[in-house]
């Protein structure tokens, strides 16, 4: 198989993340998503654990994920006095700016055949095979890893148990306008050579 070398270079280089806040508020084909979704699935995976979980939320399915994000944040957060009033009104409103929002979950094998850090190197190749197909299309993506994340409460509402873990949440939606140059450092800077 060969591949247009010049094109993967340019998708890669082009991909972006998008914050909400700059989208347009057109919604995204669900076709484009579950494309997406196909590519995370051929994601490299240690042993083909597969250990990618994902829960899509679009139309109103947006607003009981917000329901459920507000409820749950205000739960933890004043049960131990963290609670932020601009974090809880951010969680309740913030959903409704995407076109769609995915959860991603790791779901770790059962037998523990591989170490949970290529598990959770696994779900992350899945994402950014979701990042690139989104960048293909040119719909924008946002992978968000606040809000209730990290809190356990929150795993059972997306089908996960308690060895699994919730990374974040991508969001989708159609950018405003064109994109922003990118930049990184040289690679010089982290790679080094070792010649034989």
């Amino acid at each position: 198989m060969k591949f247009n070398i010049i094109e993967i270079n340019q998708l890669m280089h082009g991909r972006r993340s998008i914050f909400p806040k700059d989208y347009t508020g057109e919604r995204v084909s669900d076709e484009i998503v579950t494309q997406m979704l196909e590519n995370a699935n051929w994601a490299p995976s240690h042993k083909l654990t597969e250990p990618w979980r994902f829960v899509v939320f679009t139309g109103e399915g947006l607003k009981k994920l917000a329901a459920f994000q507000g409820e749950c944040y205000a739960n933890v957060t004043r049960a131990d006095g963290s609670f932020r009033e601009e974090r809880y009104q951010g969680l309740i409103t913030k959903p409704m700016k995407s076109s769609h929002i995915v959860s991603i979950g790791m779901k770790r094998d059962e037998k523990k055949s591989v170490p949970e850090v290529e598990e959770l190197g696994a779900v992350y190749c899945a994402v950014e095979n979701m990042y690139l197909t989104a960048t293909a299309y040119g719909v924008g993506c946002y992978l968000s890893s606040g809000g209730i994340t990290y809190f356990e409460e929150a795993k059972e509402f997306f089908g996960l148990g308690k060895d699994d873990r919730l990374l974040g949440f991508l969001n989708i939606g159609m950018p405003k306008g064109s994109l922003q140059e990118g930049r990184r450092r040289p690679l010089e800077e982290k790679v080094k050579w070792v010649r034989g």
